[in-house]
């Protein structure tokens, strides 16, 4: 396990579309970010908790602001309006109308008295926060307007213009006091300096440029496609179309930094309070943060899965905010101290992670094309098992830890040596992508499943293939053995499970009676039962000697089947723990004794001990498969984001209420099991 987890603090989740903007609120408690879903959202920044949603837009909102002194929440939406609501309860306290389009931006003056609010036409207009009434039409741009800013003093705005201008207005009588002429394309945003004196406009013409806003004179020409300027007014940061950040001097208009390191555009830059560090937001999905001093990356803050749109810093200088196209809003660490690692090396999304026997190793199987092993013991990786030429679904221990079996998009089955890394054989004569491999009970034979609707079954000791299995009718999406080896189960997402005699490769059953594809299948300790779960949402147990379903069990969503406890009265699921009944087995309905000590699941957010929420994971944390070794309670985990995790848990420290193994028992219209969240 990492020391710690990465600089993510919290992930604020609840919107249910792109996120468009995120701010902070004066004093840093809160955090309003602006949503697609016709929201805006308040997060109490401590907790991560959502504090309120501020609901009445009836299109997508694009930004949202607080007033100087906290109170109030203004937001700019596409239902043309403009509305004022109280942190404090949450309620909408004004509706600002008038616009006769989309509002694209809202600002406070200084002193909270005013908002200024620019709509996709040719108008600004102002409104009396205490009364909710228009105060003013600044009227003078001859094309839309796309953003409005006050000055320090809230004398003046400035707004700027598909006109190719920005323009300067006198708050007091509304009228134009400059022209700002020079851009040769729109002019897309503006910014005062702290003390007033300069304003920065943007354009597509990708240039920044200074202006003095006594004599309305240009003062400065920088090349880039946005501005802001740093606290005390001496620097400005640009971004440019080569996915840079420029810093430029305000006194000399040159050049000074050069902020090299993201992959895609950059949709926003800021600076921290202290004027130190630089935050970055850009279509690589990831956060920078830069010193601004020196122009050197100290930090990358990486877990959005789309587009950031844009990046703040807290009051204090401690977190930042970051707003996405992923629908969250992520809260980071910004302090310049250690990077703590992660068991890193996989470039892309883990498929599967597997234990050895002796659980001394740990293989992961990606879609970068690798399997990894890494030793359990220390968390380094061991070794990089290289052939695949497309993603690998799944890689398997044989029962003497002594091969790897590993499935891939390639259509191949690969066997390695994981204790010389080196591949010793490939199985080929699928026609299509094979979704998983599996080792007989005495390891020398492997069964596996694909897409070309056949299960094939190969000789570990010399490669060969001994037996197609062909009935399915879809694709097959994974195959076991019985604990004798005689048999092997498939499921397929043609609604079924097949029994095969492994001896002869015959069909010797079909399990009918799911209504939509089959994800997993797994044999009873004794070979009796098979259980089965499928995308209908259903847990079926099936007699193998009958071929007959003994009993459904209906979850809550669609689950993956692991395994049976020892005592075959439990399954061990994707999702937690499912009783079974207990007249299935041998002694008609007497009671067997619970042998789940410790359960171990991670089920989306939370790694859970016997159901009980006990470690909450960070969304670049967060499970696309999973493995526990039982015997050294040792977690291992695989992301999206190519990170193998372990993590063990030192049951002798844990409350007694974790160790109370759950009820997982309902009875009701003859249908017996549920699963527990």
């Amino acid at each position: 396990m990492a020391d710690e987890w990465s600089s993510l603090i919290q992930t604020l989740e609840g919107h249910t579309r792109d996120v468009n903007s995120t701010v902070f609120s004066p004093d840093g408690k809160l955090v309003a970010s602006a949503s697609n879903d016709n929201t805006v959202r308040l997060w109490d920044t401590s907790t991560g908790k959502q504090y309120g949603v501020l609901e009445g837009h009836t299109r997508k909102v694009n930004s949202a602001v607080f007033s100087p002194d906290g109170k109030l929440v203004a937001s700019a939406s596409h239902d043309k309006t403009v509305r004022l609501w109280d942190t404090s309860t949450g309620k909408q306290c004004a509706v600002l109308e008038g616009h006769t389009v989309w509002v694209y931006s809202a600002v406070f003056s200084p002193n909270g008295k005013l908002v200024a609010s620019a709509p996709w036409n040719t108008t600004v207009r102002l409104w009396d926060t205490s009364t909710g009434k228009q105060c003013g039409v600044l009227e003078g741009h001859t094309d839309w307007v796309q953003s409005a800013v006050f000055s320090p003093n809230g004398k003046l705005v400035a707004s700027a213009s598909n006109d190719k201008t920005v323009r300067l207005w006198d708050t007091s009588t509304g009228k134009q006091c400059g022209v700002l002429e020079g851009h040769t394309n729109r002019v897309h945003s503006t910014v005062f300096s702290p003390d007033g004196k300069l304003v920065a406009s943007a354009s597509w013409d990708n240039t920044v440029r200074l202006w003095d806003t006594s004599t309305a004179k240009q003062c400065g020409v920088l090349e880039g496609t946005s501005a802001v300027f740093s606290p005390d007014g001496k620097l400005v940061a640009s971004e440019s179309l080569d996915s840079k950040v420029k810093l430029w001097d305000t006194s000399t208009r040159k050049q000074c930094g050069v902020l090299k390191g993201h992959t895609g555009p950059v949709n926003s830059t800021v600076f921290s309070p202290d004027g130190k560090l630089v935050a970055s937001a850009s279509d690589d999905k990831t956060v920078r943060l830069w010193d601004a001093s020196t122009g050197k990356q100290c930090r990358v803050l990486e877990g959005h899965t789309c587009c950031v749109n844009s990046a703040v810093f807290s009051p204090d200088g401690k977190l930042v905010a970051s707003a996405s196209e992923d629908g969250t809003v992520r809260l980071w660490d910004a302090s310049m101290g250690k990077q703590y690692g992660v068991l890193e090396g996989h470039t892309d999304r883990v498929n599967s992670v597997v234990l050895s026997p002796d659980g001394k190793l740990v293989a992961s199987a990606s879609w970068d094309t690798t399997v990894r092993l890494w030793d359990t013991s220390t968390g380094k990786q061991y070794g990089v098992l290289e052939g695949h030429t497309s993603f690998v679904n799944s890689a398997v221990f044989s029962p003497d830890g002594k091969l790897i079996a590993s499935a891939s998009d390639d259509k191949t089955v690969r066997l390695w040596d994981p204790s010389t890394a080196k591949q010793c054989g490939v199985l080929e004569g699928h026609t299509d992508q094979v979704t998983s491999a599996v080792f007989s009970p005495n390891g020398r034979l492997v069964a596996s499943a694909s897409m070309d609707k056949t299960v094939r079954l190969w000789d570990t000791s010399t490669g060969k293939q001994c037996g197609v299995l062909e009935g399915h009718t879809n694709w097959v999406s994974s195959a076991v053995f019985s604990p004798d080896g005689k048999l092997v189960a498939s499921a397929s997402w043609a609604n079924t499970v097949r029994l095969w005699d492994t001896s002869t490769g015959k069909q010797c059953g079909v399990l009918e009676g799911h209504t939509n594809g089959v994800y997993s299948v797994v044999f009873s300790p004794d070979g009796t039962l098979v259980a089965s779960a499928s995308n209908d949402k259903t847990v079926r147990l099936w007699d193998t000697t009958k071929k007959t379903t003994i009993q459904i069990i209906k979850t809550h969503d669609t689950i993956k089947i692991t395994k049976f406890s020892n005592d075959g009265m439990h399954l061990h699921t994707s999702h937690g723990v499912l009783q079974l009944k207990s007249s299935l087995h041998s002694g008609g309905n007497r009671e067997l004794p619970h042998t789940l000590t410790h359960s171990l699941y991670v089920t989306d957010q939370w790694i859970t001990c016997n159901m009980k929420k006990l470690l909450w994971l960070p969304a670049d944390y967060r499970l696309s498969c999973s493995a526990l070794n039982d015997t050294a309670n040792l977690l291992v985990i695989g992301s999206a984001s190519g990170r193998v995790i372990f993590i063990s848990i030192d049951f002798t420290a844990l409350p007694a209420v974790y160790l109370q193994p759950p009820v997982a028992v309902l009875a009701g219209k003859g249908l017996l099991g549920l699963i527990v969240y």
